[in-house]
């Protein structure tokens, strides 16, 4: 068990956590302002999986092994951000396809919830900045009176659905926001590249991150 004395600060370090700007929450914001509320939930959701995941990771020792073997982390960055590279180029092409040919429209298929989900996970899940964060947050909420997996994982839990809840608060109101803007913009033929712009964004700043 946990020394539930702490959880108050764990629930409001991890408020301001959840709050603050990040490459989870620009996938978030930007999928549900120009697509709807639930594809951005969908991707809340894929976020949630991955941090499940590295509470498990974390548990199992990865997050100091990932510590103590530094070409570990680089790998996983460079997955990341290739990952995010391709996603980029894709959407980019769509949105070229769709506006330079005016005769013969190429409509994007929509990503499925499942699709949805799978990048949310994985756009967390390759940013080794993520695992190590948990490696090294989690344990401060810990005593020595319990067996320290134990805890890590009810803690990594805790946040991960705490962090779930306000990255559900987020898509609704970027969603309701993105149908406001968008019935004054008229962006809807455009947003396949304004999201390859973005993936490319965040495909950059992971392969720059140091």
């Amino acid at each position: 068990m946990i020394d539930w004395s702490i959880l108050p600060l764990f629930f409001t370090a991890i408020f301001f956590l959840a709050i603050s700007p990040g490459p989870d929450l620009i996938l978030i914001s930007t999928y549900s302002s120009t697509k709807s509320f639930k594809t951005g939930l969908m991707i809340a959701l894929g976020i949630f999986a991955a941090g499940v995941l590295q509470t498990l990771l974390v548990a199992l020792g990865l997050g100091q092994l990932m510590q103590s073997v530094p070409v570990l982390a680089y790998l996983v960055k460079a997955i990341g951000a290739l990952y995010l590279t391709y996603l980029g180029v894709k959407l980019l092409r769509n949105w070229w396809l769709n506006n330079s040919q005016t005769d013969e429209i190429h409509p994007a298929k929509s990503a499925t919830n499942a699709q949805l989900v799978i990048r949310g996970f994985l756009n967390n899940l390759l940013n080794p900045k993520a695992l190590l964060f948990f490696s090294l947050f989690l344990p401060q909420f810990t005593s020595g009176q319990h067996m320290l997996s134990q805890q890590i994982l009810i803690l990594g839990c805790l946040l991960s659905v705490f962090v779930l809840m306000i990255n559900s608060i987020f898509a609704f109101c970027f969603s309701a926001l993105g149908q406001w803007a968008g019935s004054k913009l008229k962006l809807g033929r455009h947003i396949d590249g304004m999201l390859g712009v973005i993936f490319l964004a965040l495909a950059t700043k992971l392969a720059t991150d140091k």
